[in-house]
């Protein structure tokens, strides 16, 4: 059998696109959103099930919540460009690869034989196994690595319960009630990115009372100064996660952190998520006091390991954290099983590398650059550019029920509602624009036309969640779209 082309940018499949995108360029999505019938065949509606078992099997006795959507109409492609994209996908062996990494495989299933998942470190990319159903079976090297998974939930349930309630306390008796979690990059981001998006759940803020949580991730002594200041000793437990031990030898020498390093204070106030137990001892942290994770877990996952779930279980508690575990897990379930034209997520390479996964050049451009903004922050920092200037393509995650909602009398809309005006105002702005004729009709001084137009034809993607709750921000971090703004 002859072995695929090096690069997918060899295939007919991606030469066919490349074609047909071609010939559709000059068309605006102006005239692509008359179409409703095309419109109606990129809305995805996602059903949702809330199972008491954490399986993600639909059983009986589940509970259907409301639906998550997904609306790509203003994307600047036809169905015709759809049916390209999925041949292009399985020009790509998608499919198999999906399967492949729910499998544990190191090796991909592809033509090409020793092509790998993750070949540059030689390691199965099993991240969904941090969010499994207890009974799942989901193997790396041969072994079920569920059990093991399972294992360090349980230990951090019981932990976590054991400070939030006062039977773990300071080397001077005093409840801690404070947690710092030290670590960089994917062991700060996706943790922090959970705790904001918490705080102002009712629920979440139940949970949290009386408590709370920081992160740390920069050596900068301004960086810890403000992290660390107004926090007590005797009420602080330090979370430091593998890839910071290092930097947190430096941080803790630091007089602005104000801790003994007693082994006494060390055995109460510190405990690490490492898999390396011998530069736990080395530290001084009892390694009865480590949390394990695994080489297959990648930083930019990590939320969903130790790394994430301890400092949030030790803030909310582990009955809320593990909500958000099952979120996580339901969209792991429907990517692996669902067909593309109704898939919601996108699988995600290292973004930035410019060769491929067998180390040849690529001659397009690869990764995108994110950035973003909450609600209408954006509108007075970017949104003239992307509506007037250079072309970029945006996602909008909308909510349809506050956590907080604030209702004005005598006003006839709340402030979300305001609020959801915006995001539902924005696609469109973006996608019709405004034509110099249609500000000639609304009475625009000549003068000014020029600088009131909108050339429009700009693609974006509206994600509608019913709530912002544990479980659906697990299914938030469980989807990865390409695009740049976020609503919430």
């Amino acid at each position: 059998m002859a072995s695929s082309p090096a690069l997918i940018s060899g295939t007919e499949a991606w030469k066919d696109l490349k074609c047909h995108v071609e010939a559709i360029s000059k068309t605006h999505l102006r005239d692509l959103m008359e179409d409703s019938d095309r419109c109606g065949s990129m809305l995805v509606y996602v059903k949702v099930f809330f199972l008491v078992d954490v399986s993600i099997r639909v059983v009986a006795g589940s509970r259907e919540l409301e639906d998550i959507r997904l609306d790509y109409s203003r994307q600047r492609v036809t169905r015709e460009t759809m049916e390209k994209l999925y041949n292009l996908a399985e020009a790509a062996n998608l499919k198999g690869k999906i399967h492949d990494m729910f499998s544990g495989k190191k090796e991909n299933s592809s033509h090409c034989k020793n092509e790998q998942i993750n070949a540059t470190e030689n390691r199965s990319v099993l991240h969904v196994a941090l969010r499994s159903p207890r009974d799942a079976v989901i193997s790396s090297d041969g072994k079920n690595v569920v059990p093991e998974v399972w294992s360090v939930l349980d230990k951090i349930s019981e932990f976590s319960e054991r400070v939030r309630n006062g039977s773990w306390v300071g080397v001077t008796g005093k409840p801690l009630k404070d947690v710092i979690s030290v670590g960089i990059g994917g062991s700060y981001l996706g943790p922090l990115f959970v705790h904001t998006a918490l705080q102002t759940e009712s629920e979440a803020m139940e949970c949290a009372k009386g408590r709370q949580l920081r992160f740390l991730a920069n050596v900068d002594p301004i960086d810890v100064a403000r992290s660390i200041a107004g926090l007590d000793p005797e009420t602080t437990l330090v979370l430091v996660c593998y890839a910071a031990s290092t930097f947190f030898v430096f941080l803790f020498h630091k007089p602005q952190l104000c801790l003994t390093c007693s082994p006494e204070a060390v055995a109460k106030h510190m405990v690490a998520v490492s898999t390396n137990l011998e530069l736990v001892k080395n530290f001084g942290i009892d390694p009865n006091n480590a949390f394990a994770f695994w080489d297959w877990v990648g930083g930019r996952y990590s939320v969903c390991s130790a790394v994430g779930v301890l400092p949030l279980s030790l803030q909310y508690g582990f009955p809320l954290i593990q909500k958000f575990l099952e979120g996580a897990s339901f969209i792991d379930h429907h990517f692996h099983t669902t067909p593309f034209e109704r898939n919601i997520p996108v699988s995600m390479e290292s973004n930035g590398k410019g060769v491929s996964i067998d180390g040849v050049p690529l001659p397009f451009e690869a990764g995108e650059i994110d950035f973003g903004e909450p609600g209408t922050n954006g509108q007075h920092s970017f949104y003239q550019l992307i509506h007037q200037g250079r072309v970029i393509p945006c996602d909008f995650i909308g909510i349809k029920k506050s956590q907080q909602p604030v209702y004005l009398k005598g006003e006839p809309v709340s402030n979300h509602d305001e609020l959801m005006s915006n995001f539902f105002a924005q696609p469109d702005a973006l996608a019709y624009g405004k034509t110099p004729q249609e500000l000639e009709g609304e009475k625009v001084p000549q003068h000014l036309i020029a600088h009131k137009t909108f050339p429009g034809n700009r693609p974006s993607v509206s994600l509608l969640l019913p709530y912002l709750d544990a479980y659906n921000i697990g299914q938030v971090c469980g989807t990865s779209i390409t695009g740049t703004l976020k609503y919430f």
